[in-house]
């Protein structure tokens, strides 16, 4: 049978495994998420397995591009998601946990990364910041398990990591396009710092911001005006949700905005402009099913890319940053951020751990290879970005769920002695 098998075109023994796959992890699905193991880690588990180290069943030799567009459009159906889960009013004490995340952790973190890749690993200044943009922000994609679960979920810690998820892809842009130049134009300063500024700096993220708010009112005003000539039908309405992410992105790519931010704000807006409330919630189902697919396939090809002679050879550079990433200036970043916030120190500490990082850096690190990103930095710089991944895949996709089981214990019991005393004044 074996032999068999092996006869049969590897196309169709990919759909096979695929299909498999799906099956096992959908109809364990119960039992997996009581279990200290991701999806992620699975994912990535089953790839290496079937990749060139296990029965090389994964022949797939995907070039920067192609892994480009599909991380990007992966990341996009997960901002789209957090957007439609952000349930704060818009002011700055309802998102002190976001301010704070992103406007002093993701700095924090950009910079400590950049200060080792340049003054340890010997790195230019351009090319220490890339991988900093590269590395910081966290991944809406496989952080799904600690972010909120729906719209009436007001619980800090989960709002904290699901809003910075939502934001820091977008927001790290910038540095990466700082790299970016420098490496294109090297310490010639003034034929591209100022542009940067204005441009990839102000410019991307006010029109991402404003291209995110007019899109989807625009799209979603037809949508309510058009059904009340003709009702849509019911199997293809969900796909508004697909076409709100796609018009947004494009069109603030268009005016050179950051579409990453326009579809994360869209997806806030939509959740605000439907009078139905049941609208948003089935673009977030829609929207989470699509992301779930795509986040299978990504990893697979993550884990049968990756290389054991080209893990060693970058192994002591690749752990040294990503071990420092996730064990020390996550937290420390996280706790100093934090500070006066008003947070328990389990609350602190957890923002400090679950700096989870996956899809999004891959992105990242495929923009740059299409950019100038080349030879041996590159390598460098790709073999970093993959084993801090796969760092962060076993050690998050491990204690995911022993963490937020007592956290969530911790949280209950401690309602509860807020709750007694009422009880017994009012008994």
């Amino acid at each position: 049978m074996l032999r068999a098998m092996l006869d049969l075109d590897i196309y169709t023994i990919d759909l096979f495994v695929i299909g498999l796959l799906l099956l096992f992890v959908t109809l364990g699905s119960g039992l997996i998420s009581r279990l200290p193991v991701s999806f992620a880690l699975i994912y990535l588990t089953v790839g290496v397995t079937l990749g060139p180290y296990g029965f090389n069943v994964i022949q797939v030799k995907p070039d920067a591009e192609f892994l480009e567009r599909l991380t990007e459009f992966v990341v996009l159906i997960s901002l789209f998601s957090c957007g439609l889960k952000m349930n704060r009013r818009l002011n700055a004490g309802a998102w002190r946990s976001t301010i704070r995340l992103i406007g002093f952790l993701m700095p924090i973190s950009i910079f400590a990364i950049a200060a080792i890749a340049h003054w340890v690993l010997k790195m230019e200044w351009g090319p220490s910041i890339l991988l900093g943009g590269i590395l910081a922000p966290t991944d809406p994609v496989l952080a799904s398990e600690v972010q909120l679960a729906h719209t009436e979920d007001q619980d800090e810690l989960r709002f904290g990591l699901t809003s910075e998820g939502g934001l820091n892809d977008a927001l790290a842009f910038p540095f990466v396009y700082f790299g970016i130049h420098w490496l294109e134009k090297g310490n010639d300063w003034q034929s591209w710092f100022q542009g940067w500024v204005a441009v990839d700096l102000l410019w991307a993220i006010a029109a991402g911001l404003v291209m995110g708010i007019v899109v989807a009112r625009v799209i979603v005003w037809i949508d309510v005006k058009l059904k009340t000539f003709s009702p849509v039908d019911e199997v293809m309405e969900d796909f508004i949700a697909l076409s709100i992410i796609l018009l947004t992105y494009s069109l603030t790519e268009f005016v050179y905005g950051y579409g990453f931010m326009a579809v994360f704000v869209a997806g806030m807006v939509a959740q605000r402009s439907y009078d139905n409330p049941e609208k948003p919630h089935d673009q977030l189902e829609f929207s989470e099913r699509i992301e779930k697919l795509t986040e299978v396939a990504t990893i697979l090809i993550l884990g049968s890319l990756l290389r054991v002679q080209a893990m060693w050879t970058h192994r002591n550079e690749a752990l040294l940053v990503g071990g420092l990433l996730l064990f020390v200036i996550r937290p420390v970043g996280a706790w100093i951020s934090t500070i006066g916030g008003g947070y328990r120190s389990a609350t602190r500490w957890l923002f400090g751990w679950f700096g989870v990082r996956g899809v999004g850096s891959i992105y990242y690190l495929c923009y740059a290879f299409g950019h100038g990103l080349k030879d041996t930095l590159g390598e460098r710089i790709a073999w970093i970005t993959y084993i801090t991944i796969v760092l962060s895949v076993i050690l998050h996709g491990t204690s995911t769920t022993p963490i937020m089981n007592a956290y969530n214990k911790y949280i209950g019991s401690r309602r509860k002695k807020v709750k007694a005393p009422t009880n017994i004044e009012q008994s």
